[in-house]
């Protein structure tokens, strides 16, 4: 694909995968359009980049489909002054485009092998606010710090609130709860120290998070 048809496909997925998606945050939009997604991409699936599916991985693990990234970067309106941190590192594009709305991102994968590609393409993408960790973080990632923006890119076969206290006040939580057939996107905040608000903003199927396991539900 030559660079004048990446830049036209990219294009066109701006314009008609995901503005069609409601997605109209100008930030984000500049930022789908500004991060190399095909970079990020496994080689032999780098002539799909753009289209409106979810790229294989391997581990069973999928890169999202660019309108579910791009929605998931609007509800949780990063800002330049923000901690994020992403569940589920994958290739390192969510990352990146997380990193170029906000001040920092940890992102956490329970493969190591992610953990490495994620480095060279994000390396070679020239992110610096990106740190990687490997772990398993299908119960929450507790690590003595708080973040003002949580992505959680796998989902959880049931509701948990294993995120919760690792929001700031007015932090913000995108997660995906449920099972094929029906899962539901959700934007948590933390409204005040004890009190969260939760709201459903889309349906999708995706891979949930490894080890994540049913339990009971919790309310919020």
């Amino acid at each position: 694909m030559t660079q004048l048809n990446i830049e036209k496909a990219r294009f066109n997925m701006v314009e008609q995968q995901i503005r069609t998606w409601d997605v109209l945050d100008q930030r984000v939009l500049d930022t789908v359009m500004t991060v190399q997604r095909e970079e990020f991409a496994p080689a032999r699936y780098r002539n799909l980049a753009f289209a409106d599916l979810q790229i294989p991985l391997d581990n069973g693990q999928v890169m999202l489909e660019p309108k579910l990234e791009a929605r998931i970067l609007q509800a949780l309106n990063p800002q330049t002054s923000e901690q994020a941190l992403e569940i589920g590192t994958g290739t390192g594009y969510f990352a990146a485009c997380l990193a170029a709305l906000c001040a920092h991102v940890t992102s956490v994968d329970i493969y190591p092998e992610f953990r490495d590609i994620a480095a060279r393409n994000l390396e070679q993408a020239k992110v610096g606010n990106v740190t990687l960790a490997t772990g398993d973080a299908a119960q929450g990632w507790v690590q003595g710090r708080r973040y003002d923006v949580i992505a959680v890119t796998g989902s959880l076969p049931e509701f948990h609130r294993g995120f919760h206290n690792s929001l700031t006040v007015g932090g913000r939580l995108f997660m995906i709860a449920g099972e094929d057939p029906v899962m539901e996107g959700l934007l948590i905040t933390r409204v005040t120290e004890d009190e969260w608000s939760c709201e459903s903003l889309l349906e999708t199927s995706v891979p949930p998070l490894v080890n994540a396991q049913k339990k009971a539900t919790f309310a919020l």
